[in-house]
């Protein structure tokens, strides 16, 4: 499972996704950023931002 914290990203943001692919929580946090966050345009560099703040969780049993 992997798992991104918002507040990694932007300070102060308690947003938080998971889901079992990388490329499912990148493009929920590109909506969220441009949904909470105002940003109307996701350059690359955010989404690299993004995918080096996705950490692996542990599937609880």
């Amino acid at each position: 499972m992997k798992q991104f914290e918002c507040g990694s990203l932007v300070p102060g943001c308690s947003w938080h996704t998971r889901a079992e692919e990388e490329a499912e929580v990148v493009r929920r946090a590109v909506e969220h950023m441009r949904d909470a966050h105002n940003e109307t345009v996701i350059r690359e560099k955010m989404v690299d931002n993004i995918k080096a703040r996705i950490t692996n969780q542990a599937n609880a049993a």
